[in-house]
C-alpha cells in the first residue's frame, strides 16, 4: 500500500506539471501525487486530468478560483486525511524543490513528525537567485526566528513532510495565513504542540519556467503574521513534551 502523498498546488503551471511528475516518479516511484489546481487559465487543469487518467498514481483536486497557497494546501491536507496516507508532503511545481530530495526527507520522517527542507542549514544552498532575493529570504528566516522563538534555519521554506497525526492535530480551519506566511504558521503550530521537527538540507533552485507568485502583499502578510505568532508563543500554552517516536 502506498502511504506517501505529495501535494503540489498549481496556478498557470502548464509548462511544468508533466516534467515534475516524471521527475518525482523517477526518484520515488511508489508514491502518489495530488495536484490542487486553482482553475488555471492556461489549461494546467486539463493537462493534469490527462495525466491522472493515464497514471493511477496521479490525482487532481480542482478548485473554482485562485484562492491562495494556504487555502490550496488546506484543501489538499483534508483530501489526504480522508484517505490512509501516513506521510504528506508539500512541494512546488516549478522545480525549485528538487524531486531527488524526496527519498531523504521521507527517510527522515521515520524518526520525526515534521521534516523541513532547509536551504540554509550548514551553509547556503540556493541557485540562480539575485543577491537581493537571497538577502530577503535569509533575513526573513532570521526575523521569524527572533520574533517567534522557533529555532529553525528556514521557517519560510515550502518543501515539507508531515506525519499524518500532525495534520490531524492542527485545527486546519483556524490557519488563516494564505501566502508564504502559511508555511511559518503551520510549522509554528506543530512546534507549539511539541511535535518533533527536523531540518534536512536541500538545494533550492529558482523556477525554470513560469512566473513567480511573490508579491508585496505576500511579504506584508508574513510580517504581520509573525507578530501574531509571537503572541501565541508567549501568551498561549504549549503542550507537554511529547514522547519520541
Amino acid at each position: 500500500m502506498i502511504d506517501t502523498l505529495i501535494i503540489i498546488p498549481t496556478y498557470d503551471e502548464c509548462e511544468n506539471v508533466r516534467t515534475i511528475v516524471t521527475a518525482v516518479f523517477n526518484h520515488s516511484p511508489n508514491i502518489h501525487v495530488l495536484f490542487v489546481d486553482d482553475n488555471s487559465p492556461d489549461g494546467t487543469g486539463a493537462i493534469i486530468d490527462e495525466m491522472a487518467e493515464a497514471d493511477p498514481r496521479v490525482y487532481v483536486l480542482h478548485r473554482k478560483e485562485k484562492d491562495g497557497l494556504g487555502r490550496a494546501y488546506i484543501a489538499g491536507f483534508k483530501w489526504a486525511l480522508n484517505r490512509e496516507y501516513r506521510f504528506i508532503f508539500e512541494m512546488d511545481a516549478d522545480f525549485s524543490h528538487n524531486p531527488a530530495d524526496i527519498p531523504r526527507m521521507r527517510s527522515a520522517a521515520e524518526d520525526a513528525d515534521l521534516v523541513l527542507g532547509s536551504r540554509y542549514i550548514n551553509g547556503i544552498r540556493v541557485i540562480n537567485w539575485p543577491m537581493s532575493r537571497l538577502i530577503l529570504s535569509r533575513g526573513a528566516g532570521l526575523y521569524v526566528k527572533l520574533i517567534t522563538g522557533m529555532p529553525f534555519t528556514d521557517p519560510t521554506g515550502g518543501f515539507k513532510c508531515f506525519r499524518r497525526q500532525v495534520l490531524e492535530a492542527i485545527p486546519l480551519d483556524k490557519i488563516v495565513s494564505n501566502g508564504y506566511s502559511f508555511q511559518i504558521e503551520m510549522t509554528h503550530a506543530a512546534w507549539r504542540m511539541r511535535y518533533r521537527i527536523v531540518e534536512v538540507p536541500i538545494v533550492f533552485e529558482e523556477r525554470r519556467s513560469g512566473a513567480s507568485k511573490m508579491s508585496k502583499k505576500i511579504i506584508f502578510e508574513a510580517l504581520w503574521t509573525v507578530w501574531k505568532l509571537r503572541f501565541r508563543t508567549y501568551f498561549g500554552r504549549r503542550v507537554p513534551e511529547r514522547d519520541k517516536i
